[in-house]
């Protein structure tokens, strides 16, 4: 008698999978998704840094756009920042010298750094270099988080 004429022979091959091919698949599953999971990790650690990339050019630009409407002030952009209440009202400052300003203008862009990389982990500089035409270096220095090395973006404006 040939084999396909046993009876129930052919009901035991056509079952179905068997539990060692299931398993198989679940890996094959499970990598998949382990590989999925790990580009969106991959994702968001790549968004948080093209984020504070873009933060660190805006603060720069915001700062060369302050010393470009106060062009007098000179010098005191590498100075201390102080708060000096300068900015008020809709016409602008009031009642500030243009070296007050300059104070002031830092006063509020250190501000912005400490709130667009909380915990100290950005510094800022202004180095002054006087000439024709006179020379500012706008700095900001960061620390991403799992990042080995600072990054650091820097501007020259020249007035």
């Amino acid at each position: 008698m040939p084999l396909s004429a046993r009876p129930g022979f052919r009901d035991r091959a056509a079952r179905g999978f068997t539990l060692v091919e299931m398993l198989v698949a679940l890996v094959v599953l499970s990598v998949g998704m382990f590989g999925v999971a790990n580009l969106f990790v991959m994702t968001v650690q790549a968004n948080a840094s093209s984020t504070s990339r873009l933060l660190a050019v805006d603060l720069v630009g915001d700062l060369a756009d302050r010393i470009r409407a106060n062009r007098t002030a000179g010098a005191a952009y590498a100075g201390a920042a102080a708060n000096n209440n300068c900015a008020g009202g809709a016409l602008g400052a009031t009642n500030c010298s243009p070296a007050q300003m300059a104070a002031n203008d830092l006063f509020l862009w250190q501000r912005q750094i400490a709130a667009a990389w909380p915990g100290g982990t950005a510094t800022s500089s202004v180095v002054y270099t006087a000439g024709t035409p006179a020379t500012y270096t706008i700095t900001i220095n960061w620390q991403e988080p799992g990042s080995a090395q600072p990054l650091s973006c820097v501007l020259n404006v020249q007035l």
